[in-house]
């Protein structure tokens, strides 16, 4: 068993990343329009449909942009909750439409998708894990601040989307308005290299054998950067850029021999978890 995972694009041009099987697949956010959407999937040598479902982070339009199109053309059921469908804009058929609560898995074919809530500047924001046996992926994108949820999730991941946004002096020293800096700088904005890179530091699993560090910014970040950053930590953990302009490779992912480590939260725990626990 393994699971198949690409980034197709991630940045603030629009993101979307996919998740599959031999048969079936998700995709995370539909932030390019559908005709890239399909470019992208034909130059992979990937069958769009085979995905079952998109499932939506927040209603930012980097995002949804492609959402409505895709899930038109495909017949796909999109999973949105309510407050970030009543504050999207949108427009899709109802029939596609489904709700869903944090913290409780959906059941995709053989995969499971689980969404739990995340610190970002949007109506009712969540990162992802999907898993299919015992492989765990996660995307954990737009987020301001590091949440114990987060450490939980990331430290069960095989291979995980994970959010470096910004060198922290390449934003101050950058031409962005102050607000702005403010913004992307703040608990609901978007990680930076450092935050990302102790994170990493402190809770990757042994087992992870894939990072893809995503979301990297045009003006306050660049790719070697923050690829070499990266690399001088992590091991025998292979260090990916999810880009801004073009589609990652397909990763085939395998399951791993997992080493017993501490879990500070456990799942029964989730729900009763604040997310404005941060570490």
């Amino acid at each position: 068993m393994s699971l198949f995972i690409s980034s197709l694009n991630s940045g603030s041009n629009g993101n979307c990343y996919y998740v599959g099987n031999h048969t079936e697949a998700v995709l995370i956010d539909a932030g390019l329009s559908c005709k890239e959407t399909e470019k992208r999937f034909d130059r992979l040598n990937l069958d769009i449909k085979k995905v079952k479902a998109i499932f939506i982070s927040h209603e930012h339009i980097d995002h949804i942009s492609g959402l409505e199109a895709i899930a038109r053309k495909y017949k796909m059921p999109v999973y949105i909750n309510q407050k970030t469908l009543a504050n999207s804009g949108l427009k899709l058929d109802a029939s596609l439409i489904n709700d869903f609560d944090a913290n409780t898995e959906i059941k995709v074919g053989k995969l499971s998708v689980l969404a739990f809530p995340k610190f970002h500047d949007a109506a009712d924001a969540h990162s992802f894990v999907v898993k299919s046996g015992t492989i765990t992926i996660g995307v954990f994108t737009d987020i301001g601040s590091v949440c114990k949820q987060l450490i939980h999730h990331f430290r069960q991941c095989n291979a995980a989307f994970l959010e470096a946004n910004y060198d922290e002096e390449m934003l101050q020293n950058g031409t962005y308005p102050a607000y702005l800096k403010k913004r992307i700088s703040g608990k609901h904005g978007h990680l930076s290299n450092r935050q990302a890179l102790e994170l990493m530091q402190k809770h990757k699993p042994p087992f992870m054998t894939h990072l893809f560090l995503a979301h990297l910014s045009k003006e306050n970040n660049h790719p070697d950067l923050v690829r070499e950053l990266f690399k001088q930590h992590a091991s025998a953990t292979n260090i990916e850029i999810a880009g801004r302009y073009n589609e990652t490779a397909v990763f085939q992912i395998y399951p791993s021999a997992r080493t017993r480590i501490k879990i500070p939260v456990f799942p029964s725990q989730l729900n009763q978890l604040s997310l404005f626990e941060s570490y």
